[in-house]
């Protein structure tokens, strides 16, 4: 008990406060949110890094003498496993400080003793704890001679030890062990030095490349022979000084309190908690290992992902090797956190393929919705208690804490966001969910990076590398904003990015902006602009509006979509950090590099009381048969998203398609498309790029059909038709820009926009046999509509399609004086 008590002392010193299992309660506010599987249950950092082990459980005292024994089975045979690796490990040395003596050594005697530093010491100390744990398990009764096999001929296999035995004291064995664990320092500070040496050998000496390729030890009583490297050798000791504790802990754990071994195996667990505390702060090196062809298995990244399956999503912890992909499912057993294997693929051959995940159903929205809700109502609450500044430690703040923790990590495991499709060359494929644009990228690059690197695969022991998983971990938690404690420079209220165009790009494409906050996720962080026109410098002049909640960074992403490509490339990425003195109710213009792209932007800050989030998700509101000024109201934009993203489909590959806008597509995939710009925009982007241009031309045409009213107000129709009636062609072309500039804002927008490229339709017209009298055949009564409807209005649009476009054309589209 005196050590689980120093363990209490220990998280409280760190502002953590032990939770028993009978403080967790129910609550209403998290009904229909977690399953009974939810597995990430920790919430603190330090609670996955228990260095005290807790208190011995209460199982009877033969239950815990038996459990005992096969502790002490176990250590035994390994202990014996080890020794061999050390005397396989040893075997060169005579032969190399021989041939360091000659005309063409392998290695000088400085560096044979350093290679070899210390491992004939770990080798006698650890082969004198053997022999004497072996001589304290052995049975009274004779074992036959002739059976005897392991490390000496003369001892008894392990097989035949006495399991069992009430009075069998090894504490003492174990107390000196550790006491004696200081010949691991010296190891340990060396190792490094050794592997360099090792590594250049291998490089520049062919006898010591084959030498270090093709070393065999000989395990268990069958002497299998086992093929290992020079330096996958040199790093079993580091591997063993890090078991000994954990071992220690189970010895200890399964020892009866009053059994004579507690006290004594407590000390020496102390002992050896202590040393290896030392060890975890002064060395690295335990974050490789040599591959049986040269490589190095080296901890590359890792992080949270979501795991996507047939069986749902669940968060799980991925590895990126050197060679491989390791997933793993973080548990705690008790107070110990382990990671439990779930799949891996080689790096070899490993192709990638992103895309954005569609919305939801309406009824998956509808609980993502109220989760935000619950979450914001939770952190509403924590706020109450936490009030002045006082920290509290009370059951009821611990309880409000843990719960906002869950609630965000079902959101990052529930909440659509971009998904990585991994396929390897052995035909397994794997789909993971990044929780940004950004950390997607960032993941990308790592793994073709290590991929393009990687000539071979070496299958690798999954269980030792899943069992190293908790030692070589970088990341420790996932990306959970609530358990940041500084709020003091974050922003909360509503940010303003206003994205305004780029240049650098080296080759024409569509373009748009990805843009990210973090903060709660209590509303939509992540937001894009719409496509921008085909070319070299895209323009977008487009506000986005985020409500944040203790934002302290923006994540910008640029990606294009090329004329021939399949999938979206991502371009470059930046991250900037949010001031709130340099962006407080100004705009602050910034130019950030993404890539080769160089992105114009602005940013300002308006603090605000946030409003609760809405329990029902947002629906997009409609854009077909709504009046034009109100579809670019509620999009903050100066021509509706719709006409841009069929105008830029068309230029991108319809100029030169025949009797384009004149042949219609297919009525129902036009449909289809209505519906899809009416309900979920990036999905009718999506759908823009794989269906037939004519039907893209087509669903452009129809908009402007179903406007309520016409671009063209039905009251400038007379005015119109007597400026077309003038004689003098630079009257007339003066009467109709005076009329242009009486148009609604959105209105002449919208129309200088569609008739820059109408012009550039009519530039191709020996390929698609539309000029602009074709297309003010084909758009005049849809931009024009009489006061008075008339029978036929043919003979009007006869009269106009000479003229319209090109007086109109006259007019340079300035996005300058768009802007103001």
């Amino acid at each position: 008990m005196e050590l689980y008590t120093e363990a209490v002392d220990y998280l409280k010193a760190y502002g953590i406060s032990p939770v028993t299992e009978d403080e967790i309660v129910d609550s209403e506010l998290l009904q229909d949110v977690f399953t009974e599987e939810t597995e990430w249950v920790a919430h603190s950092p330090l609670q996955t890094e228990q260095c005290l082990p807790p208190t011995p459980t209460t199982e009877s005292p033969d239950e815990l003498l038996q459990k005992r024994m096969v502790v002490l089975k176990g250590l035994l045979i390994s202990e014996e496993i080890y020794l061999t690796e050390l005397e396989t490990l040893l075997t060169p040395m005579k032969a190399l400080k021989a041939a360091a003596g000659t005309s063409q050594p392998v290695l000088s005697a400085e560096q044979v003793q350093t290679v070899f530093y210390q491992i004939p010491e770990l080798r006698d100390l650890h082969k004198d704890f053997y022999t004497s744990l072996r001589a304290r398990l052995q049975s009274d009764e004779a074992i036959d001679p002739g059976s005897q096999q392991g490390l000496d001929r003369e001892e008894a296999p392990v097989m035949q030890l006495f399991h069992r035995e009430r009075n069998l004291s090894v504490g003492d064995l174990f107390l000196k062990f550790v006491n004696q664990l200081g010949v691991y320092r010296g190891f340990i500070d060396n190792y490094e030095n050794a592997v360099e040496i090792v590594q250049k050998c291998m490089q520049s000496d062919q006898r010591f490349r084959t030498l270090a390729e093709s070393m065999m030890s000989s395990k268990g009583s069958d002497n299998v022979k086992t093929k290992y490297t020079f330096e996958a050798l040199l790093y079993k000791p580091l591997d063993r000084v890090m078991k000994t504790t954990l071992v220690l802990h189970d010895l200890w754990k399964h020892t009866p309190p009053d059994h004579p071994d507690s006290i004594t195996l407590q000390e020496a667990l102390r002992l050896s908690s202590s040393f290896l505390s030392g060890v975890n702060e002064r060395s690295q090196c335990k974050r490789s290992v040599k591959l049986s062809r040269g490589e190095r298995r080296q901890l590359m990244r890792d992080g949270f992902v979501v795991d996507v399956c047939e069986n749902g999503h669940n968060l799980r912890h991925l590895f990126l090797y050197t060679d491989m992909l390791l997933c793993a499912r973080l548990t705690n057993a008790g107070r110990q956190a382990q990671y439990r294997f779930c799949w891996y693929l080689p790096l070899v051959g490993l192709k990638l393929h992103w895309a954005a995940e569609h919305l939801p159903s309406s009824e998956y929205q509808l609980k993502i919705s109220k989760t935000r809700a619950k979450m914001y109502q939770l952190k509403q609450a924590l706020q109450q208690h936490t009030k002045g500044g006082k920290v509290s430690v009370s059951r009821a703040v611990e309880r409000l804490r843990r719960k906002l923790e869950e609630c965000e990590i079902w959101l990052l495991t529930n909440t659509p966001s971009f998904t990585l499709d991994l396929h390897s060359t052995s035909g397994k494929s794997h789909t993971i969910r990044l929780f940004s644009l950004y950390d997607l990228n960032e993941w990308k690059e790592a793994i073709e990076k290590q991929s393009g690197n990687c000539v071979e695969t070496v299958p690798p022991d999954l269980l030792s590398v899943t069992g190293s998983c908790i030692k070589l971990r970088m990341t420790q938690q996932p990306p959970l904003h609530c358990i940041q404690s500084n709020e003091s420079s974050h922003i909360f209220g509503s940010l303003y990015v206003m994205v305004q165009s780029a240049c650098g790009l080296q080759n024409p494409s569509s373009a748009y902006v990805y843009v990210e906050v973090d903060g709660f996720e209590f509303y939509d962080r992540r937001k894009q602009t719409c496509l921008s026109a085909f070319g070299v410098t895209p323009q977008w002049d487009e506000e986005l509006v985020f409500q944040v909640d203790g934002a302290k960074q923006l994540f910008l992403v640029f990606v294009s979509q090329y004329e021939n490509g399949t999938q979206d490339e991502i371009v470059g990425r930046v991250v900037l950090n949010l001031d709130p003195d340099n962006i407080l109710k100004k705009w602050k213009k910034v130019t950030c590099l993404l890539g080769q792209a160089e992105v114009t932007l602005s940013i300002k800050y308006m603090p605000h009381p946030l409003e609760p989030p809405s329990t029902t998700p947002l629906v997009q509101e409609p854009v077909f048969c709504v009046p034009i000024e109100q579809v670019a109201m509620q999009e903050s934009v100066l021509v509706p998203h719709i006409v841009r993203s069929c105008v830029e489909e068309v230029e991108r590959r319809g100029l030169n398609e025949e009797g384009i806008y004149r042949i219609s597509g297919s009525s129902s995939q036009i449909q289809a498309l209505k519906h899809a710009f009416n309900t979920n925009y990036r999905e009718a982007v999506s759908k823009l790029r794989t269906l037939d241009v004519n039907t893209v031309s087509g669903t452009l045409k129809l908009y402007f059909r179903e406007l309520p009213l016409p671009l063209i107000p039905s009251e400038r129709f007379k005015e119109l038709a007597d400026a077309l009636d003038i004689a003098d062609p630079y009257l007339r072309a003066n009467n109709m820009l005076t009329l242009l500039q009486t148009l609604p804002d959105v209105n002449r927008n919208t129309l200088l926009f569609l008739l820059h490229h109408l012009k550039r339709v009519a530039e191709r017209k020996e390929e698609n046999k539309m000029s602009l009298s074709n297309l003010a055949t084909v758009f005049g009564p849809s931009l024009l509509r009489p006061l008075v409807p008339r029978v036929d209005i043919s003979q009007e649009v006869e009269v106009q399609c000479q003229n319209l476009p090109e007086a109109l054309l006259t007019k340079h589209l300035d996005i300058d004086e768009l802007e103001t």
